[in-house]
């Protein structure tokens, strides 16, 4: 969008934009925590039952995760609607 426009975009933008990149990526770390952790529970033959702590902090990350791609989302329209011809 930036090459449509011939000038540089808000630094509001590429803010958006990388918190989104960072949120995903927790995302992803906290998936893999609850995965290694339950693998490692079933190898020791503990009961099925899941640890809480994975599980909140996977929901919370989720949540995080929610509310940036909203704000990417109309941080980008917003960008494309600047770059459309007047």
């Amino acid at each position: 969008m930036e090459r449509l426009r011939s000038s540089p975009l808000h630094a509001n933008i590429s803010t958006a934009l990388d918190k989104h990149l960072e949120v995903i990526h927790v995302v992803q770390s906290r998936r893999k925590d609850e995965i290694v952790n339950a693998s490692n529970r079933q190898r020791q033959g503990a009961p099925r039952c899941q640890d809480d702590r994975d599980v909140f902090a996977l929901a919370l990350a989720i949540k995080e995760m929610s509310v940036a791609t909203r704000k990417v989302r109309t941080t980008l329209w917003c960008t494309f609607q600047l770059t459309l011809p007047k």
